[in-house]
C-alpha cells in the first residue's frame, strides 16, 4: 500500500506523478493519484524549460482546465492548480506544451465520506455526542447516516488566560488578545468537518482574516497531530483541544491538520488510520498549498501511527516526533495480554502465603519483565486487601483492563449509547480491523492473533535461580490462556462499575481457560492467517521507514507507566533488522523524577525543522548526511538540560557493550515474552516449537535437570512442545 514517491531537486516530496515526452511532467500534490478524495486534488505541471509557461494547457477529460492553473511558487518552470468537480472514479489529466510534449495523470476520485482501500466500513458506527461536537464548536445536526457534518469555519483568537475565544474581524481589537513570537496578533482561521466519517481540523494563523489563499503568516510548514489512547471502534470520537489547535506549533506559524480518525482513542485500525490521515492532508494540500513539509507530532498511540505510517505511505510524512511511543500497538498485545494471567497467580500465592515471595512486589519483573516498585501505590489495593503492602507493577498501574478490551468482544462501549446497542455489537480489536484480520468460517467472529502457545513463563528466572523448578511447573500449568471469543463473558469489577463492589474480578478469570482433568489450564492457539494478514496490511511496524525521526519520551518506568522506555529501542531493532542501520532515528528521554516538568518537544520540533530544512537544500547528502548537530541520541535532565549527547549514549541495549551514560540514568526493562525466551524487538506472535525433550538436552533449563516426574508434568503443560526462539516467528508471512 505504500504510495509512489519521486523527490524533485529542490527537495520537494511528491506524492504520485508521470512524466511525459519531452520533459514535461504532471504531478499529484495532493497525494497519490489512484487516492484523491473529495472531488478536488492539486496538481501540478511541470514544463519543459525550453516551452514558455503560457504555450502549457491542461485538460481534465477533455474539458481545457488551463485557467485554473497559475505560476508554481516552489518549483521553477512549473504550473499549479486545483481540479473540482472531479467525479467518483477515473479522470485523466492531460497536459501538452508544444507539438512534441505531452503527459497525461489517470486521477482515481473517491467520496469524501470513504472509504478508498480500507475496505468495508463499520455498520455499527456511532456519531459523536453533542458534548462531544461541542468541543469543536460544532452542533450538528448530521446530515446522513456517515455522521456527516457541514464544513464550519471560524476565525478564533488566544487570550493572555491561554483560552480560546470567538474572533469578530469587525469589532474592536479584544483588550484580551495575545500575541505570536513574532508580535502578530494570534488570531487562527479553523476550519471543521467530515472527512472519511470522522470529524476533521485545520488551523492555521489568519490575523487578517484573508482566508486560505492568503495566508502571509503561515510559515508554509504542516504538522499533523496525531492523537493517542486506546479503543476499539464504532465511534466518531472527540476532540482534544491541545492536539488539534497545537498552540507552540501554531504561534510558530505552523498549520496543524487533526482528526478524530487519526486519534487512537476513538480506533486502533491503523489501515483506516492511514486512509484518513491521506484523506485529510489531501484536504490541506488542496485547499491550502503544498507544504514545504509535513511532520508527524503525537504521543503513545499518536507515536505510533507516526511509525506505521511513516512506514506504509511514503510521502505522507518528511519527518516524525513520535512521542512516548511504540513500535505499534497489535505486537503490544503480545505480552500485555499475559499480565492479567501472571498477576492472577502471584496474587494466589499471596493469599495463600502471606509469606510468599510475590508479596514484594519487584519481584514480579521476575514473571513480568516489566518494571515494579514496593512504594508505587497501587490502584486496586481495596480491591485486593490482602496484597496489604505497598507497591505496585506496571501490569496493574499501566495495563490492567486493555486485556479486556483489546480480547473481550462483549466488555466495549462507546459514549451516548444504549444497553441493547452496546450488546449488540462485537468490542475487540480483531473486529475493529476486521477487513485485515478476517472471521473465523466457523464462529463468524473476528480472527485473533493472540497466542502463548509453548510460551515458558519465568523460564529466565528458573535458569537464573530466582523461582524453583517447582514453581516454574506450577506457574506454567496455573497460567493458562483467554477464551475464545464466542465462548468470552462480560467483565466484573473494576471493568464493569455496576459490578462493583462485590463481584471483583480484577484478573479477568472468568474469560480464562479453565484447568482439564490434570489441572493444566489449556494455552490460546492464535490465527496464523491473522497474524500474517497484520504483516502484509503494515499494522506490524517492521522497521522499514527512512524518514527523519526524533522519538522523545519522559522516562516513566520507575512510575509504572505503561509507556516504558524499552519501546524505543525495541522500534530501533526493528530498523536495525529491516534496513541494516537506525541512523535516521534519534532516541531523547527526558528525567521525570521528581516531577515531569520539561516539555522536549518544542526542542525535537526546532531541531527537525533544521534536519528537513537541510534535506531540501541539500537532497543528495540524504537522511542521515543532513542530521544536524542536536540529532543525535541524547538524554535530559528534569529541567530540560542536556546531560549527555552522543552515539554511545544507549550503549548496552541494543549491543554487548557497557551500559553508555544515559543507559545507566535511564534502565531499561523487559517483557514476560523476554522473560520466557524471546528477542528483544518484541514481535513474535507466535513461536515454532520444538518437544519438551529437545529443550531439555540442548540445556534450556539451565542447570535444572528435570527427573522423570518432571519431565512427564511439562510435558503435561506444553503437550505439543515449547518454544524455540531461534527459528522464525511462524506468524510471519513467508
Amino acid at each position: 500500500m505504500a504510495a509512489v514517491v519521486a523527490c524533485l531537486a529542490t527537495g520537494t516530496v511528491v506524492a504520485d506523478g508521470s512524466t511525459g515526452r519531452h520533459g514535461l511532467r504532471i504531478e499529484s500534490l495532493s497525494g497519490p493519484a489512484r487516492y484523491v478524495s473529495g472531488g478536488a486534488a492539486r496538481v501540478r505541471v511541470v514544463v519543459p524549460k525550453s516551452v514558455p509557461l503560457d504555450a502549457a494547457s491542461v485538460r481534465v477529460d477533455g474539458v481545457d482546465v488551463t485557467d485554473d492553473f497559475v505560476p508554481d511558487d516552489q518549483v521553477p518552470h512549473a504550473l499549479e492548480g486545483v481540479l473540482r468537480g472531479l467525479p467518483v472514479g477515473a479522470s485523466t489529466v492531460t497536459a501538452t506544451a508544444d507539438r512534441r510534449a505531452r503527459a497525461s495523470l489517470r486521477l482515481v476520485n473517491h467520496p469524501v465520506a470513504g472509504p478508498m482501500f480500507s475496505g468495508q466500513q463499520q455498520p455499527d458506527f456511532f456519531c459523536s455526542t453533542p458534548a462531544h461536537l461541542a468541543g469543536f464548536d460544532l452542533a450538528g445536526p448530521f446530515l446522513d447516516d456517515d455522521c456527516s457534518l457541514d464544513t464550519r469555519v471560524g476565525h478564533y483568537y488566544r487570550t493572555t488566560a491561554n483560552t480560546w475565544q470567538p474572533y469578530d474581524a469587525t469589532a474592536p481589537r479584544p483588550s484580551d488578545m495575545s500575541t505570536t513570537p513574532s508580535g502578530t496578533d494570534f488570531v487562527i482561521r479553523w476550519e471543521r468537518g467530515t472527512i472519511n466519517r470522522f470529524v476533521y481540523s485545520i488551523a492555521v494563523l489568519d490575523p487578517g482574516v484573508t482566508g486560505p489563499a492568503n495566508l502571509p503568516h503561515w510559515n508554509r510548514k504542516l504538522i499533523y497531530y496525531f492523537g493517542g489512547g486506546v479503543a476499539v471502534g464504532h465511534y466518531q470520537g472527540s476532540n482534544n483541544q491541545s492536539e488539534s489547535r497545537y498552540v507552540h506549533g501554531l504561534a510558530q506559524g505552523y498549520a496543524i491538520a487533526w482528526s478524530t480518525g487519526t486519534k487512537t482513542s476513538t480506533h486502533y485500525n491503523l489501515v483506516l488510520g492511514g486512509e484518513t490521515a491521506m484523506m485529510v492532508k489531501s484536504r490541506f494540500v488542496t485547499e491550502y498549498g503544498d507544504p514545504v513539509y509535513t511532520v508527524g507530532l503525537g504521543g503513545s498511540g499518536g507515536g505510533i501511527q507516526q511509525y506505521v505510517y511513516g512506514q506504509n505511505h511514503h510521502g505522507l510524512l518528511d519527518g516524525a516526533i513520535p512521542q512516548y511511543s511504540y513500535p505499534d500497538m497489535v505486537t503490544q498485545t503480545i505480552h500485555v495480554g499475559d499480565c492479567e494471567l501472571l498477576e492472577r497467580w502471584m496474587d494466589q500465592k499471596v493469599l495463600a502465603d502471606p509469606t510468599s515471595k510475590w508479596r514484594q512486589w519487584t519481584n514480579r519483573t521476575l514473571l513480568e519483565g516489566l518494571s515494579t516498585s514496593d512504594t508505587v501505590a497501587n490502584p486496586y489495593a481495596q480491591l485486593t486487601p490482602w496484597l496489604a503492602t505497598p507497591g505496585s507493577s506496571e501490569c496493574i498501574n499501566g495495563w490492567r483492563g486493555l486485556s479486556p478490551l483489546a480480547l473481550n468482544p462483549k466488555y466495549g462501549t462507546a459514549p451516548g449509547i444504549t444497553p441493547e446497542q452496546q450488546a449488540a455489537v462485537e468490542w475487540t480489536h480483531w473486529n475493529d480491523a476486521v477487513n485485515v484480520y478476517g472471521r473465523d468460517p466457523q464462529t463468524g467472529y473476528a480472527r485473533s492473533t493472540w497466542d502463548n502457545v509453548g510460551v515458558q513463563y519465568g523460564l529466565k528466572a528458573l535458569v537464573d535461580g530466582n523461582i524453583t523448578p517447582a514453581e516454574f511447573l506450577d506457574l506454567n500449568a496455573d497460567a493458562g490462556g483467554w477464551k475464545q471469543p464466542e465462548d468470552a463473558v462480560q467483565e466484573g469489577c473494576p471493568f464493569v462499575t455496576q459490578a462493583c463492589p462485590s463481584d471483583v474480578d480484577v484478573w479477568s478469570v472468568r474469560n480464562v481457560n479453565p484447568p482439564g482433568p490434570d489441572g493444566v489450564r489449556p494455552r490460546t492457539e492464535g490465527d496464523v492467517e491473522a497474524m500474517r494478514a497484520a504483516y502484509r496490511s503494515g499494522l506490524v511496524f517492521d522497521g522499514k521507514i527512512d524518514i527523519p525521526v526524533i522519538d522523545w519520551r519522559h522516562y516513566l518506568d520507575a512510575e509504572l507507566d505503561m509507556h516504558n522506555a524499552r519501546q524505543s529501542f525495541a522500534s530501533r531493532q526493528r530498523m536495525l533488522d529491516a534496513k541494516g542501520h537506525a541512523a535516521n532515528q534519534v532516541v531523547w528521554f527526558t528525567d521525570a523524577r521528581p516531577a515531569a516538568a520539561f516539555e522536549q518537544t518544542p526542542m525535537a520540533l526546532a531541531v527537525m525543522d533544521e534536519w528537513l530544512t537541510n534535506l531540501r537544500d541539500h537532497p543528495a547528502r540524504g537522511v542521515v548526511g543532513n542530521k544536524p548537530a542536536a540529532a543525535v541520541d541524547s538524554c535530559f535532565a528534569t529541567d530540560g538540560t542536556l546531560r549527555y549527547r552522543g552515539k554511545d549514549a544507549w550503549r548496552g541495549i541494543l549491543d554487548r557493550g557497557p551500559a553508555g551514560p544515559c543507559t545507566q540514568r535511564f534502565p531499561i526493562h523487559g517483557t514476560s515474552r523476554t522473560v520466557a525466551g524471546a528477542p528483544f524487538d518484541g514481535q513474535h506472535y507466535k513461536c515454532a516449537l520444538q518437544p519438551v525433550g529437545k529443550a531439555i538436552a540442548r540445556g534450556v533449563y539451565g542447570s535444572w535437570r528435570p527427573i522423570r516426574a518432571e519431565r512427564t508434568r511439562l510435558e503435561q503443560i506444553f503437550p505439543t512442545g515449547v518454544c524455540d526462539y531461534r527459528r522464525p516467528d511462524v506468524g510471519r508471512p513467508r
